[in-house]
């Protein structure tokens, strides 16, 4: 398990006074993510509880996870919202789409409110990972209620937010 790793604010994103962490946990069978969101939840647009896949997820406040193997262009893409909706995308290659991991199992979302805001765990199978070891992005995408958008990550490495630059994947695993 990893200690709780903070994700920061890109500086263009607005100033929401709230604090995550994510603990990231590889398990014999998947992979654990631990988001712990805490302060005041009332800043935040929640999406109304749904389930089940859906694109787009980043519009409004998602977490996100991004693994590849190391040294390899190949990687995933994994969305999970506070309404229990989730979406898992394959690329080729940065920004290049493969076909879509249909025949990987979906991943389990747990969302737990809390007296000092909220937990969200999700759970991916290992058969909707690559081989490790592992480089990951963790991010966020945080809506206030004023619709406006933060984008949290572990590393912010350009002048816009981009999740899908490597440079911010600052996690290295090993798979077991």
């Amino acid at each position: 398990m990893t200690t709780p790793l903070t994700l920061l604010p890109h500086p263009l994103s607005p100033l929401i006074p709230l604090l995550l962490t994510v603990e990231c946990r590889p398990e014999p069978r998947e992979l654990v993510l631990h988001y712990r969101l805490r302060g005041d939840m009332r800043l935040l647009r929640w999406p109304a509880p749904r389930g089940g896949r859906a694109d787009g997820l980043w519009q409004h406040t998602c977490f996100e996870a991004f693994v590849a193997a190391e040294g390899v262009s190949a990687y995933h893409e994994f969305n999970f919202a506070p309404s229990g909706q989730w979406a898992h995308y394959a690329f080729r290659a940065e920004r290049e789409r493969d076909s879509d991991p249909d025949a990987a199992p979906p991943p389990l979302i747990d969302r737990q409110d809390q007296a000092d805001g909220m937990d969200l765990i999700a759970v991916i199978d290992r058969r909707a990972l690559p081989h490790g070891p592992w480089q990951i992005g963790l991010s966020a995408v945080l809506e206030d209620t004023l619709g406006r958008l933060a984008h949290l990550a572990l590393r912010h490495p350009g002048d816009k937010p981009d999740f899908h630059d490597r440079a911010g994947w600052t996690l290295h695993l090993p798979a077991g």
